[in-house]
């Protein structure tokens, strides 16, 4: 494999980008999709380079070798035994939100999740005809938690299905196994299914900490979750459309499968070859982003922490910090950076208004422009 240089700066705009074509022509940067500026593992590039060169772009179909590597990866990293019968394969992670939330119960009966939370954790319920109860997540120990009795007080006889993403988006936390089984004994006593969002599990930032699937906890969490998870973040392959769910119990699996019928297409063959290849080749590359990554988190905790109106607490995985901007502006601190130059996720779409989020998955010297042009603007307004 040939070495990543994590600090070259690759010119994104006009490549039908997402996150670059956001603002226009405008000289603001970036920070807010959850996609990195970086180049893919070479292992991934070759792969679709030879699968493109076939010629022949037919309907797809998952092979048998990517399930196979797939288990055999969670068996390494997690040890977690997943039979190959219990993958399902999707276009998408929020898909499968959408598909879990109609699977689960029936119309009108609620989905809880944690807040703040990603967007389509909010949506998903309401596009299924479900209710959405929203706990918040509390602030303890210089790090965000669950409030367990607010999560208990929450629950109503209609409570079908708790929400949950682990590693978390936005906040950053690793859940440790305390709370999991905390989370998973309060489930079973009330009889939620849990859906465990786990796309960043493969981006834990701690060297002290480590990532535990929900549904690996024990014989009960295994019966009652459905994990969804992607190589998507994990090798910045987001664009190409591969994600699976992880179902062990068999009606469950059997009502997400109907739930699908008709209305989720079959995932994209280049998806199935990318993914493949990150998963057998790419983890040489992985390790080298993790430790870049580590650095650019330390990097926003320092200039973050000494700006005035400004707090964040640690984190622990993900490339996405959590920022408390409610003294610069209580409801759209984000809209409050852009004219300085910084394009950043607002915390109402998160469910928390007045919080910002700002990813830091790029070269180190894009992210220092950013930190000082945000730098610049708090000063401005504290300083008038």
């Amino acid at each position: 494999m040939n070495d990543i240089d994590f600090d070259i700066a690759i010119d994104r705009y006009n490549t039908a980008s997402l996150k670059w074509e956001r603002y226009g022509n405008r000289d603001i940067i970036p920070l807010w999709v959850a996609d990195m500026d970086f180049r893919s593992p070479e292992a991934v590039i070759k792969a679709l380079g030879s699968r493109v060169e076939h010629g022949v772009f037919g309907y797809g179909l998952a092979p048998e070798s990517l399930t196979e590597v797939v288990c055999s990866m969670l068996a390494g990293r997690y040890s977690w035994q997943v039979e190959p019968e219990h993958l399902v394969w999707l276009p998408g992670l929020v898909c499968g939100l959408n598909i879990v939330c109609r699977s689960v119960g029936t119309k009108h009966d609620d989905v809880m999740t944690l807040v703040p939370i990603y967007p389509p954790f909010l949506t998903a319920p309401k596009n299924s005809g479900r209710g959405l109860v929203t706990v918040p997540l509390v602030q303890e120990s210089n790090r965000w938690v669950i409030d367990f009795a607010e999560l208990e007080r929450s629950i109503t006889p209609k409570s079908r299905l708790l929400l949950l993403c682990n590693p978390h988006n936005p906040v950053g936390r690793v859940f440790n196994r305390r709370e999991l089984e905390k989370l998973v004994s309060l489930c079973d006593r009330y009889d939620i299914i849990i859906c465990s969002d786990e796309i960043h599990c493969d981006l834990v930032l701690d060297k002290d900490k480590e990532h535990i699937p929900t549904a690996a906890i024990n014989r009960k969490a295994a019966n009652r979750t459905i994990t969804l998870m992607a190589p998507s973040k994990t090798f910045n392959i987001p664009g190409l459309g591969c994600s699976y769910a992880i179902i062990s119990n068999r009606e469950l699996r059997k009502k997400f499968l109907q739930a699908m019928a008709g209305i989720v297409p079959e995932v994209n063959i280049l998806g199935f070859t990318a993914a493949e290849a990150a998963y057998r080749h790419g983890w040489e590359w992985h390790g080298a982003l993790l430790q870049y990554l580590r650095g650019n988190s330390l990097l926003v905790q320092k200039e973050i922490g000494a700006m005035h109106g400004l707090t964040m607490h640690h984190v622990e995985a993900t490339y996405l910090a959590w920022i408390d901007a409610r003294m610069i502006d209580k409801i759209f601190p984000g809209r409050f950076f852009e004219p300085f130059g910084v394009g950043l996720s607002e915390g109402s779409d998160f469910g928390c208004p007045g919080f910002i989020r700002l990813n830091f998955g790029c070269p180190r010297s894009l992210l220092q422009e950013a930190l000082l042009r945000m730098k610049r603007a708090v000063e401005k307004k504290f300083n008038k």
